[in-house]
């Protein structure tokens, strides 16, 4: 066992190379086909929200310690598991015409509509484009206490895109 700290410890983040490393990437077929939960949970920690809300146990968890491991057959594309998900590590991907839909937890305020047209931030926080909203869950009807929100992106940044920033929501918008 290697004592070396792994890079997104290190940084905070997990890059697309990391995450394909832990968790196999869906095909494009299936990706095309309905939204699929992709789970972005690099560490081995006892949780198990995401396995517990399947409705169709699409997520397995050998122990209650492993990391969360989805089904991409079974997978709905209910949300669920981003809803509930204390470590805001659940995504859907949906790949749509030339488009890909994200759809991702949102802690922050304040929560856009549908229609809105966002700006899109990248694994590191940093500013990659627009992109506009589809869906939005508000906090008081998700299964959780996370707001989720659904947005459009250019099909080259579905793997990038893990937030959004509401313009007029602070700072250099």
């Amino acid at each position: 066992m290697s004592n070396e700290i792994p890079h997104f410890l290190r940084e905070g983040y997990l890059t697309v190379d990391e995450l394909f490393e832990m968790t196999p990437k869906p095909s494009e077929e299936r990706l095309r086909m309905k939204p699929v939960a992709v789970p972005e949970c690099p560490q081995e920690i006892p949780c198990t929200p995401c396995k517990e809300v399947c409705p169709v146990n699409a997520i397995s968890m050998p122990t209650p310690n492993d990391r969360p491991v989805v089904n991409y057959d079974k997978c709905i594309g209910c949300s669920l598991c981003v809803q509930v998900c204390p470590g805001l590590a659940f995504f859907m991907v949906h790949y749509v015409g030339d488009k890909a839909r994200i759809t991702m937890p949102y802690e922050l305020l304040p929560v856009p509509k549908r229609g809105d047209e966002v700006i899109l931030l990248n694994r590191v926080g940093e500013p990659v484009g627009k992109g506009k909203v589809t869906l939005v869950i508000p906090r008081e009807k998700s299964m959780g206490d996370t707001a989720v929100v659904t947005v459009e992106v250019p099909m080259e940044l579905a793997w990038d895109v893990r937030s959004i920033k509401v313009p007029g929501d602070g700072e250099d918008d």
